[in-house]
């Protein structure tokens, strides 16, 4: 389980650094890709697996499907971290979700997202000016 938030920067190579707390837990090769809500996501092998399983489920035959499939995996990458506990994020993903320098990397259950700090931080902000609605309207869905 992935949870806690964590500040690192994009180096001038592309590279960040992923907390060792998560390190342990993701082993030393995992899957990099587009995540929800404007960040990318970290998929352990087996998380990936588990999620891939899920998706092939889906019925192709809906568009929303088919794209939802097309951008979670068109752009996916093996990571391997290196003797830092670093990660090289490709452009065409960083770009994606307007990563420059400041990041945000957080634990997210089963996955972690890496943010754009500001856009973390406003997201963050939004989401808990609604927390306790939110909390109000799931709670059903969190009883047994």
């Amino acid at each position: 389980m992935f949870i806690g938030e964590y500040s690192h920067n994009l180096d001038s190579k592309g590279r960040i650094i992923i907390p060792s707390k998560f390190r342990d837990e993701l082993n030393n090769t995992f899957i990099l890709t587009r995540g929800l809500d404007g960040c990318l996501a970290i998929y352990s092998l087996e998380q990936w697996d588990k999620m891939f399983e899920k998706i092939n489920k889906l019925p192709t035959t809906k568009k929303n499907a088919r794209q939802y499939i097309k951008m979670l995996t068109s752009r996916a990458t093996e990571c391997t971290l290196d003797n830092q506990g670093r990660i090289q994020i490709p452009s065409f993903l960083s770009k994606s979700v307007n990563i420059e320098k400041e990041c945000a990397i957080i634990g997210v259950n089963d996955h972690i997202e890496i943010w754009d700090q500001k856009t973390w931080n406003s997201y963050y902000d939004e989401a808990s000016a609604n927390f306790e609605e939110v909390a109000e309207e799931i709670s059903d869905l969190l009883i047994e």
